[in-house]
């Protein structure tokens, strides 16, 4: 008696036992093989990043369930101790059911206990092993499979579910696999079983496919040892701070997570919480990220982490998930033409196993994650030069299936990456990162850590330099070691304090002349400094340098202090000269470059400042080559190295674009308040000051300081903007209270402040606060309202009385449509609402506002509005919370003048969507219509999601203009006005707004299950979402499938594709009821695989004509066209026909080729139009094609005029 599938032991030819999967694993993929739709597979392959050809094979899979858990388990996806990659991708992808039935039988084959699994190792073999599976599926012909499963002796019934099944060769490498035939280093069974079979041929392919499968395994597995071992030495000596040599830090001991936002499809800066949502926020954009920020705010350290968590396989991770990690440091790649060239020169050993052969074999393999990280783009030599590898790869010219993540600083972002790249900022440690870095790497002492912070805040411009986390870390390290921290009040005090502190630290070791020596390299550095600067002024960056080339600058013991102090770092980097063997042409160099970039700036700073005022070449030279936002920090330490120098720079900076915020950083660098200072602060509070959100706290900081400045010296300041940054008043001190945390004092000599927000509505309690505040700014005479809406009355009695004596002028938006007017506490409209108030999407913050408050205005006012139309056109749902409706509960502001809302949107619109629409309708109290148009609305929603209060109201909801459908609230169901015809048409001719009313009027008959006889589509499909199953139209609206049509009529021209007719046919085995299928005006392929037609429409029986005469029929059981007339001898094909006969013709004519059934004489009468070579069919003036037809005997051409040369080779090459 043959033993179960899941029991029975494969035998090869040698009768050997093989060890096999665990059956309790074979069992739950076949289980989980059931519940996988075409939907959910493509969604889990794009939440598991699979490279775009995968994800194509999976589509076009006959079997694409069974193919999609190979591939799973291939990438450990699925293991038989761990399933939690499967069950966290179902649960982001929103697919909670099917997570719980997975989770389900995890416990029940797999007995895996949630939270204790075992998390496997990431298996390359698997991975190769599992591309050669699906190889060797289709070498597998359906003889060979019942041949080999006699020799493994396997179960009749195990055959008979072998035969049957959709994809039987991939069904049978899973058996194989399970019953230890084949195995990833051994397939000696099925080898001995093929050639038993004499199948040498296919023995011999499936051979060399394994052995190709072992040779990538093995090459990869060594290439990733390999990049994992130089990556280890790059990660694993982190020095916090330059002369802490004696102990070295891996990343890991160091890291703190900064602050860090991306920027969404609006070009908004969102909050990420952690660096490992990069890839989930990236999903479904462009594979190359750009993580930005300010000189110091770790982006270095962040690209190591990441290298960490790779090696390192950090389980929580989405960085450990790339097969394959490549980091390369753009410093080092000035002249280096290819990537590959960068890979032998900085990341490969010189005793490497690894060709360079295999290198790009291996980069070029598109079934392998590759993750490519270009630290420090800012830094690289050769950025300006067009067409590097790295700009070629940035422009997804080569290697498009590789993701990269770039870090660089944010005024440096490559020209190559377009507004699809994913963008991120750095933005600094907060306090609880300061405080987690002192107790993580400085000291775990809490009275020492509690004296190092508070050292910090007493000093508000320390605390705010120390955002910046390399100057945090540089810091904390030097105030353990000294008792009090200088009192810094720029950060030029502070950076040349931490230097003094790397030159006290080396003087400290020695004494006498030595000491001496130390400190006259300490003051005298002027060589140092050249180098610095000419290195970053040049035509390319150049910021590493040979060691012997500066010791013959600087001289040996100048160089060795600058090493011993950490200033100067050294680093060994393999010199290979071209075309030689590698062990043979391998040399080693030293090269030099400073600890931080920020140190060649100050450098580079100090030869700055000590020529720009007497030496003016250099200086207008340095300007023209050196981009002020690309080296800040050398204009901003020049400044507060030499205020002489300043006045120059500050001049220089105001010219540029945005260049006030660059001048008020430098101007505060001066710490001394001199005339210069003052006359620097005049200029810049001649125009507008902005206070923007995306400024640093330390900037914010600065420009308030410069402001206290000015009004202390009675300096008129003409206005100040804050640009989002409005968070509250204290109302005790009326002092404004930034997002930041920034404090804005009341500033006497200030004229005008505008306060702009981002849709927000200002209380009534921030409104009075902010009066309180410009009444303390005695000069202030106008206060303006930008983007937010205002309280519609305040209480006169709680306005500053000097307010009113002063007559400031309170503007509620950049139009001055409205005004609130302080008298009468009450928002005043200056123009009348025109008929019709349109809100778009197109709509600034500040219209939007202005249109919102002026309805306000005109309900308070009672005025005579009988039919306000409120459009909202193509909004999004977060257009409608801007208008303060959503969620539910809030205190809208109300225009209960309106009477009818009308919506215009495209596609279909969610239930969620539609209850925020039926939310605004509940508080604009008097409408009583709302009108839909253009788009389609739920059939149905739960009576409990509908206000009570709009049925009592009466409130009609029409679903477009012709009021054909409405939505009744009472019954939450869409219902028909009118009744279908018999023959419901969609044409491309008809608007979208028709088009969407009959489909939701197809929709109502299929809920209600009212028979419809025909639907006809009339040129207007697009595509079949597989994963919505909905026909997709030409208007971009999408077609459910309509249970109660009986017949569907297709409409199109030109000849239908195999693709385009599946797309249909998919589209019928939605609509339950659907029997018939015509095409009318097109020509159909002759034939499709049997395997691609489903085969619940055969059991449906449902017919496909292929013209209105019926001429030709498509059958679904053999797959091909069928011709029910014969074709008469002679067969005409004229310019007079209509298109739907010459269709008719052309298929006739194909069937007959294809049945090898002899035509006598084909006439083509005055309807050529050309022969097209790349199909080589004639193509007729209809615009259908006629393929070469094999067993026609004669051809007639029946032209009239003078027949051109050209012409004449048309009709030879049709005849051919």
């Amino acid at each position: 008696m043959a033993d179960s599938p899941s029991t029975h032991e494969a035998t090869g030819s040698e009768g050997q036992q093989r060890k096999s999967t665990p059956p309790a694993f074979w069992r739950f993929k076949i289980a989980l093989s059931t519940i996988l739709t075409i939907k959910v597979i493509l969604e889990l392959a794009v939440t598991f990043g699979y490279p775009n050809a995968l994800v194509d094979e999976l589509q076009g899979a006959s079997d694409s369930a069974l193919l999609m858990v190979m591939v799973m388990e291939g990438r450990g996806q699925i293991h038989p101790t761990d399933i939690s990659p499967l069950l966290g991708a179902l649960e982001d992808t929103g697919h909670h059911g099917i997570a719980t039935d997975v989770r389900a039988w995890s416990l029940e084959y797999l007995d895996i206990i949630p939270g204790n699994e075992q998390k496997p190792k990431k298996s390359l073999e698997l991975s190769s092993f599992g591309r050669f599976k699906i190889a060797l599926s289709t070498a597998l012909r359906e003889q060979t499979i019942q041949n080999l499963g006699a020799i493994f002796d396997y179960p009749r019934a195990l055959m008979d579910e072998i035969r049957n099944a959709k994809n039987s060769a991939l069904l049978m490498t899973m058996h194989m696999e399970e019953r230890g035939q084949i195995q990833p280093a051994d397939i000696s069974p099925l080898l001995t079983a093929l050639k038993d079979l004499r199948l040498h041929g296919v023995a011999s392919d499936v051979e060399g496919q394994f052995n190709e499968h072992l040779r990538i395994t093995g090459k990869m597995a060594a290439f990733i040892e390999e990049l994992k071992e130089t990556c280890h030495t790059l990660y694993d000596k982190i020095q916090p701070i330059p002369y802490i040599k004696e102990k070295l830090y891996s990343v890991d001991k160091v890291f703190i997570e900064v602050g860090i936002e991306y920027c969404d499809s609006r070009g908004s800066w969102k909050t990420l919480s952690s660096y490992r949502g990069i890839f989930s926020v990236a999903k479904g954009t462009s594979r190359i990220q750009v993580i930005e920020g300010d000189p110091g705010y770790g982006k270095s350290t962040l690209a190591l982490q990441l290298v960490y968590d790779w090696c390192n396989e950090v389980s929580d991770s989405p960085f450990c998930k790339p097969d394959i990690l490549i980091f390369l440091n753009l410093r080092q790649l000035g002249g280096i033409t290819s990537i590959i060239d960068a890979i032998e020169q900085f990341l490969l050993p010189r005793d490497s196993s690894v060709k360079r052969l295999d290198v790009e074999h291996l980069l070029n393999d598109r079934d392998i994650r590759i993750l490519v990280i270009f630290d420090a783009y800012d830094e690289y030599p050769d950025q300006h030069i067009g067409d590097t590898f790295v700009t070629q790869i940035l422009e997804e010219k080569m290697l498009r299936h590789v993701d990269v993540l770039l870090t660089t600083r944010s005024s440096c972002i490559p020209p190559a990456c377009g507004s699809r790249t994913g963008r991120f900022r750095l933005t600094g440690f907060d306090e609880g990162a300061r405080e987690q870095y002192v107790r993580k790497a400085v000291t775990g002492d809490d009275e020492e850590v509690q004296r190092i912070l508070e050292q910090l805040n007493t000093n508000p411009i320390l605390r705010d330099i120390c955002q910046a986390p390399l100057f945090s870390v540089m810091y904390a390290h030097v105030a353990h070691e000294e008792e009090e921290f200088h009192n810094v009040r720029s950060v030029t005090g502070f950076f040349e304090y931490m230097i003094d502190c790397f030159h006290s630290h080396a003087q400290n070791k020695v004494s006498g002349g030595k000491r001496k020596q130390l400190q006259m390299f300490a003051d005298n550095h002027h060589a140092l400094d050249k180098l610095a600067f000419d290195s970053l002024t040049g035509a390319n960056q150049q910021l590493l340098w040979d060691k012997k080339v500066v010791i013959k600058k600087f001289g040996a013991e100048f160089y060795g202090l600058y090493t011993d102090i950490g200033i100067l770092v050294e680093e060994e980097v393999i010199n290979r000269s071209r075309g030689a063997k590698r062990a043979q042409s391998i040399q080693y160099r030293t090269e030099v470059h400073f600890y931080h970039k920020l140190f060649c700036e100050w450098f580079a700073a100090c030869h700055l400042a000590k020529r720009v005022t007497s030496f003016q070449a250099l200086f207008r030279n340095f300007c023209k080559r050196v981009n002020p936002y690309d080296l800040q920090f050398v204009y901003r330490f020049a400044c507060g190295i030499n205020p002489a120098a300043a006045k120059r720079i500050i001049n220089l900076v105001q010219k540029k674009p945005d260049g006030d915020k660059f001048a008020v950083l430098c101007a505060l660098e001066q710490e001394e308040n001199t005339e210069d200072v003052l006359s620097t602060v005049r200029d810049l509070v001649l125009r507008d000051v902005y206070i923007r959100e995306n400024d640093t706290r330390l900037l914010q900081r600065t420009t308030v300081q410069l402001l206290e400045l000015a009004s202390q010296k009675e300096v008129p300041i003409k206005c100040i903007d804050l640009d989002r940054t409005f968070e509250t008043v204290d109302k005790e001190l009326k002092n404004i209270v930034l997002k930041s945390g920034v404090v804005l004092r009341p500033i006497v000599s200030l004229q005008s402040l505008n306060i702009r927000m981002e849709t927000a509505t200002v209380s009534g309690q921030d409104l009075i606060g902010i009066f309180g505040f410009v009444g303390q700014c005695s000069n202030l005479m106008r206060l303006s309202f930008d983007g937010c809406v205002l309280p519609l009355s305040i209480p006169t009695e709680l306005i500053d009385d000097s307010l009113i004596t002063r007559d400031v002028k309170v503007s509620c938006c950049p139009d001055n449509n409205v005004l609130l007017n302080l008298r009468s506490g009450k928002l005043e409209s200056k123009t009348n609402l025109p008929g019709e108030v349109r809100i778009q999407n197109s709509d600034t913050a500040a219209s939007l506002a202005s249109k919102i408050m002026q309805l306000m205005v005109a309900s308070a006012d009672h005025a005579t509005v009988t039919e306000y139309i409120v459009t909202f056109d193509d909004t999004t749902s977060s257009m409608i919370l801007k208008l303060g409706i959503s969620p539910p509960g809030a205190s809208p502001p109300g225009a209960s003048s309106v009477k009818k809302l009308e919506v215009t949107e495209s596609g279909h619109i969610s239930e969620d969507r539609f209850v925020q629409v039926l939310a605004c309708v509940k508080a604009l109290e008097d409408i009583n219509e709302v009108v839909f148009h253009g788009c389609i609305l739920p059939v149905s929603i739960s009576t409990e999601r509908i206000d009570h209060s709009l049925i009592t109201r009466n409130v009609k909801v029409s679903c477009c203009a012709d009021n054909k459908v409405e939505f009744n609230l009472r019954s939450g169901k869409l219902k028909n006005n009118t009744e279908l015809p018999d023959d419901v048409c969609i044409r491309s001719s008809d608007t979208e707004a028709e088009q969407a009313s009959t489909i939701m009027q197809l929709m109502v008959a299929s809920a209600d299950k009212i028979p419809v006889t025909c639907l006809t589509l009339g040129g207007c499909i697009e595509e079949f979402d597989v994963t919505t199953s909905n026909m997709v139209l030409t208007s971009g609206l999408s077609l459910p499938g309509v249970s109660s049509v009986m017949k569907l009529k297709v409409t199109e021209s030109g000849n239908m594709s195999e693709d385009q007719c599946l797309q249909v046919l998919a589209f019928v085995k939605e609509c339950r009821d659907m029997n018939k299928v015509s095409f009318d005006g097109c020509v159909l392929p002759v034939s499709i695989p049997t395997e691609r037609i489903d085969h619940s429409l055969i059991t449906r029986n449902v017919k496909v004509s292929c013209c209105p005469d019926n001429n030709v029929l498509f059958n679904l059981r053999s797959g091909k066209l069928e011709s029910t007339p014969e074709l008469p001898d002679n067969v005409w094909i004229r310019s007079s026909d209509t298109v739907a006969e010459q269709a008719s013709t052309i298929m006739q004519l194909m069937v007959a080729s294809a049945d090898k059934i002899p035509v006598t004489c084909l006439t083509l009468d005055r309807c050529i139009d050309k022969f097209d070579v790349t199909t080589s069919s004639m193509v007729l003036t209809s615009g259908l094609s006629l393929p070469g037809v094999s067993s026609v005997m004669k051809l007639k051409v029946t032209e009239s005029g003078n027949m051109s040369e050209d012409r004449c080779l048309q009709v030879l090459a049709f005849v051919k």
